[in-house]
């Protein structure tokens, strides 16, 4: 009995860990980087599982690497922005929860951190690793709704993104 509670508790201890290999094996898309002036603010990779984009539905991870010390409140206030501009705001009653969800949810980030957004059968997860050195992700918080997850990408992905450039990069176009 104590052997298999030892185990059971092991395997759920590495469980995320578990999870979060599959898609740190699928292949890039495209990268780009997120520049203000002179100082690069983060860069971004867009992975899939057979290295093509093919739309919102599909399964997908988008990995932001900060160069720069930003906190969470910054975070949440540009991801607002963001959606400001696009009209997820004003198109999606639930989005200050969603904001609020995210206020509590993400970390402040340092240079070489990373959070990463992974999309499987249309539910998003958010994933953090502290720095490039540490071998393993962490997840953070629940599963996210399709309706979430496809909002949240289009900050990135939409055709009518503020970074247009980012976009196209990010989907393999060229640099």
């Amino acid at each position: 009995m104590k052997t298999s509670l030892l185990m059971l508790l092991w395997l759920a201890a590495i469980a995320p860990v578990a999870h979060a290999a599959d898609w740190l094996n699928w292949r890039k898309v495209g990268d780009t980087s997120l520049t203000w002036g002179p100082f690069t603010v983060y860069t971004s990779q867009l992975s899939t599982p057979d290295g093509r984009y093919h739309g919102p539905e599909q399964d997908q991870a988008l990995i932001i690497t900060y160069k720069r010390d930003i906190d969470r409140d910054q975070l949440v206030e540009a991801t607002r922005d963001q959606w400001q501009a696009l009209g997820i705001l004003e198109r999606e009653p639930q989005s200050e929860a969603w904001l609020r969800m995210l206020q509590s949810l993400w970390p402040d980030v340092t240079p070489g951190s990373q959070l990463t957004f992974v999309v499987k059968g249309k539910q998003g997860q958010f994933w953090y690793r502290a720095s490039g050195a540490e071998k393993s992700f962490t997840l953070l918080g629940p599963s996210q709704s399709a309706a979430f997850s496809t909002n949240f990408l289009a900050i990135w992905l939409d055709p009518r993104t503020q970074y247009p450039e980012l976009r196209q990069q990010l989907l393999g176009g060229e640099k």
